[in-house]
């Protein structure tokens, strides 16, 4: 498949908002409404859109507490790596989780309502997962920027 500028362009409008209209989209890529409708299906058979979401407002649900946890496994052997990673996606608290090279194994994104939440979160259910070692939690003060979006 050949990605060229227009696909680009593309990308950019719908990771901007996705539920814009084909006819939308054609007007500001000058194309034609079947044309759009192509890229947009050639774009997600070969992978490059993964899905759609709505993005929904944190304070509105009431968990808007954030979290980041370094966390440290007691040996960085196969077993450990493999059973905790099953185990953290198992948690819905936890957003993301990014292995890490230094001096911590993993990152995790935790999501919670309030610091007795992530208490309970903490004692209940990340530290019941075996094979950590140490945590070192930090708690986010201000969403200084928060973007889904690419840039090409």
């Amino acid at each position: 498949m050949v990605f060229d500028a227009t696909d680009k362009k593309l990308l950019e409008y719908l990771q901007q908002d996705s539920k814009q209209t084909n006819k939308e989209l054609s007007n500001k890529l000058n194309l034609s409404v079947t044309a759009v409708y192509e890229r947009i299906k050639k774009l997600e058979k070969a992978g490059f859109i993964k899905g759609y979401v709505a993005l929904v407002n944190k304070q509105k649900i009431e968990k808007n507490f954030i979290v980041f946890c370094h966390i440290k496994l007691v040996q960085h052997i196969q077993e450990y790596v493999v059973s905790f990673e099953r185990e953290v996606t198992k948690l819905n608290e936890v957003l993301e989780c990014y292995h890490l090279s230094g001096d911590y194994d993993y990152l995790l994104k935790v999501i919670v309502s309030d610091m007795s939440a992530f208490r309970e979160f903490m004692v209940k259910k990340l530290t019941a997962i075996r094979h950590i070692g140490s945590t070192h939690s930090m708690f986010v003060i201000n969403e200084v920027k928060h973007t889904t979006a690419i840039n090409f």
